[in-house]
């Protein structure tokens, strides 16, 4: 057959002899494909035109003990195909190679996992079947309950592939960084760093904010579906809300409402503009415009063109405190308070009300070793303990970097803090800046909740986990159990 070169014109002869020739050569392809599979043409173009992926699997993973489903846990097999369980413990295997095939599944759960075999490996062996439903079984070896993944898409995706359809309305969120909450005006207020769109690599650096019912669940179980009424642009995507002035991204901190002298709620907030690669160059004040649903810069604090260094700022997770004498305050801390000033509007804008606090720098671990340094966190009241509560990151921990939580108490909000005993721990991944959660529950209840940002960064070069990745997730501490019976001292 001659092929013209390029730039060729063939004759409309021509053209249709090298068109029979083309149509020629795909029929004995698709004559030898069907000869080889062993069927006539008819079926071959008939099982062509249907060809289907067999009906997922499902494989449920539940909590030993309890039978609450667990999210966030891995199954991987000998050749590295990953499946991770969504926000009702539910796996869809779904590859065709593995249909009734006996096959060893590695078994990854941050926490969560199973024995060891007689050469170490921790796993399971499952023969999937198109329809069926099997069981894993995992032990919690931490002290932290893991009820759910917050944020982002495919919450019960899995769940969605295996028919049992719980899935929430699409948020356009993927991914988001560090969560701020505020009690404003009869909503709980949730806002969010820098955020991940489906549409483009670039999403949100200026803040993404929704709100919700102050407490927007009905049971602290999973699996746990929250609807976020967010803050969106004309196309209904989720906008950013705080663009201060000047080039790079924003961020917020020290998030809390506070009355004027009129006793009107104002919604405020610490802001850093931000340059490459995460250095800030100016700081100051922003004020939320009810009008607009959007921040407004209020006053600038500090910029580095000044020369100077940056001065104490009420930032952090902000906590209200009522002290002896009456007198109340907001402290302003991540996670021990580093300054206070009077709970008011016009106290929180003028610097000379600030009093700075000189924070706890480290604690001791209740099993003993080096002391604990903590990174981020947020303390809170507790009436069930009658005691100060904490739940932190710690710097430089191990396994993980910024992996490894921990819970400790105190008579004050400024401590003297007790013992640490470590609540969470992470295979080689980071969880960084915990945010307690007591608008939650009643304040003496014995149930404790926290979240964070779930992310690679920061870590040893881990696979990111396939849609939990940079997404916030909630857990659960019982204070009654016993484990942390030595944080009580």
């Amino acid at each position: 057959m001659h092929i013209p070169r390029r730039g060729t014109v063939l004759s409309n002869a021509g053209c249709a002899c090298a068109a029979a020739v083309l149509v020629a050569a795909a029929r004995l392809i698709g004559q030898a494909l069907a000869e080889e599979a062993g069927v006539s043409k008819p079926e071959l173009i008939r099982v062509s035109a249907n060809v289907s992926l067999p009906t997922p699997c499902c494989v449920e993973i539940v909590e030993e003990g309890t039978d609450w489903p667990v999210p966030l846990v891995e199954l991987r097999t000998t050749h590295n195909m990953r499946f991770v369980s969504d926000n009702a413990g539910v796996i869809a295997v779904d590859a065709p190679e593995l249909m009734g095939v006996a096959t060893w599944f590695t078994v990854i759960g941050h926490g969560y996992g199973v024995k060891k075999d007689g050469f170490g490996y921790r796993g399971v062996r499952l023969t999937p079947e198109p329809g069926k439903t099997l069981r894993v079984e995992v032990t919690r070896s931490i002290v932290a309950r893991r009820l759910g993944r917050l944020t982002g898409g495919g919450l019960f995706a899995e769940s969605r592939k295996v028919g049992r359809d719980r899935d929430l309305p699409r948020t356009g969120v993927w991914g988001c960084d560090s969560v701020l909450n505020a009690v404003h005006n009869g909503r709980l207020f949730w806002l969010w760093g820098d955020t991940t769109l489906p549409h483009y690599p670039l999403g949100v650096f200026h803040s993404t904010s929704a709100t919700t019912a102050i407490c927007p669940f009905d049971r602290f179980e999973p699996p746990l579906r929250l609807a976020y009424d967010y803050f969106t642009d004309g196309k209904g995507r989720p906008r950013g809300v705080a663009r201060m002035p000047g080039d790079g991204p924003t961020w917020l901190n020290g998030y809390t409402s506070l009355p004027d002298h009129n006793g009107t709620p104002r919604l405020v907030a610490t802001y850093a503009k931000i340059k490459p690669p995460l250095e800030p160059y100016e700081y100051g004040l922003c004020l939320w415009n009810d009008a607009t649903s959007t921040f407004d810069r209020h006053k600038v604090l500090w910029t580095k063109s000044a020369g100077a260094k940056p001065p104490p700022l009420p930032g952090g997770h902000p906590v209200p405190w009522t002290d002896a004498s009456g007198m109340e305050w907001v402290l302003f801390g991540d996670p021990f308070p580093e300054l206070r000033c009077p709970a008011r509007f016009e106290a929180w804008e003028n610097a000379s009300t600030w009093e700075v606090i000189e924070p706890q720098k480290t604690l001791t671990p209740a099993g003993g070793g080096k002391p604990v340094t903590p990174h981020r966190g947020h303390i809170a009241w507790s009436g069930f303990r009658k005691r100060w509560v904490t739940v932190f990151t710690q710097k430089s921990g191990t396994p993980s970097f910024l992996g490894e939580l921990w819970y400790a108490e105190a008579d004050a909000p400024t401590g003297p803090w007790g013992k640490a005993v470590k609540v969470l721990s992470h295979d080689n991944y980071t969880f960084y800046n915990p945010k307690l959660h007591p608008e939650f529950t009643t304040v003496d209840s014995p149930i404790l909740l926290f979240e964070g940002t779930y992310t690679k960064q920061f870590a040893g070069k881990p696979d990111p986990t396939p849609r939990y990745d940079y997404n916030q997730i909630l857990y659960r501490l019982d204070l009654d159990d016993p484990a942390l019976s030595p944080a009580h001292q």
